[in-house]
């Protein structure tokens, strides 16, 4: 069964950019994840003045995307689960995320970045050929030179309270690449 494709269309000269429908992804448990979204998300969506919006369905992917792909305007939408984690209907996250061309980010805890996680996870991601603008890590110091050093596609840090113009800047330059392809 072929899925739909949920490319947005492309703008013409002096036409606005298509509407930005973004999903923050995370790795680990769906406990984690929440707990490390309810911080994260809405700072980002404020960073990226984008509306915060929750997934009508996250236990079934073609239903959640077919409601995004369906909303006129952009939106920042955390995803709670793995998206690597076999569903109880068959299939993973990653290859709806794939299938359907849903631009995402991935948040990983400064903890995380102790572990293979990030790259687990970036790998299993562009498997699936899911259009990932990049990575941001939430909390902890930022070591740009370790980040460099990982060869992972980092968009930037954010912590609880901080801001960080740098980021969204990057995000959206690469969301503009992604959206012209």
């Amino acid at each position: 069964m072929k899925l739909p494709d949920s490319r947005l269309p492309q703008p013409t000269a002096g036409e606005a950019p298509p509407p930005l429908r973004l999903l923050l992804l995370g790795c680990g448990t769906a406990r984690a994840l929440v707990a490390h979204q309810r911080q994260a998300a809405p700072q980002l969506a404020r960073l990226l003045q984008l509306p915060l919006q929750a997934l009508t369905a996250p236990s079934h992917p073609q239903r959640s995307l077919a409601a995004l792909a369906a909303n006129p305007g952009s939106l920042l939408a955390p995803l709670g689960r793995d998206p690597g984690l076999a569903l109880p209907g068959g299939g993973t996250w990653a290859e709806a995320l794939g299938a359907w061309r849903q631009p995402c980010v991935l948040l990983l805890p400064a903890p995380q970045l102790a572990s293979g996680q990030a790259a687990a996870t970036t790998a299993l991601l562009r498997q699936e050929r899911v259009p990932l603008l990049g990575l941001i890590q939430w909390g902890g110091p930022w070591c740009s030179r370790a980040r460099v050093r990982d060869g992972l596609p980092w968009l930037g840090w954010l912590a609880d309270g901080e801001t960080d113009a740098a980021l969204a800047a990057t995000l959206l330059a690469r969301w503009r690449l992604v959206a012209e392809a």
